[in-house]
């Protein structure tokens, strides 16, 4: 078979890229009896969806090493912290998967070809929460 006879289709490239942390947190506007309302921890793993409709040489939509300070500020500021404590929310996955969209947006996407189009935050191997940014 000549494999330069595939037939390549139009469409839209995706990627995505997982990084990892260590917080513990708890959700104070649950009942006491609530076990999230308890202090615990969770071994986070987030999750960034990004897409573009060409591929910039030598044939990416971000090259994965121009993540790297997403991965910076995980570790700087949320790594091993009390996330109820820092940050500016009740900390729940959804909300969190929120900010660290905002902040990809503000400081990390402006310097790379790629759109963010989702986060996504796991707080276990089977329970996630996923923001989608609108208007990327």
């Amino acid at each position: 078979m000549d494999l330069r006879s595939v037939q390549l289709p139009s469409g839209t490239f995706t990627i995505g890229k997982r990084f990892h942390f260590e917080a513990g947190h708890r959700l104070p506007g649950l009942p006491p009896e609530h076990k999230c309302a308890q202090q615990h921890g969770h071994s986070y793993e987030i999750e960034l969806v990004l897409t573009a409709p060409t591929l910039e040489k030598p044939g990416f939509v971000t090259d994965f090493g121009a993540l790297a300070p997403f991965k910076e500020f995980l570790d700087a500021e949320l790594d091993h912290h009390n996330l109820h404590e820092i940050l500016p929310f009740e900390p729940t996955s959804e909300r969190l998967a929120q900010f660290l969209a905002g902040w990809f947006i503000q400081n990390v996407q402006p310097t790379i070809p790629g759109r963010l189009v989702a986060v996504l935050v796991r707080e276990t191997a089977r329970s996630w929460a996923r923001f989608d940014v609108e208007g990327q």
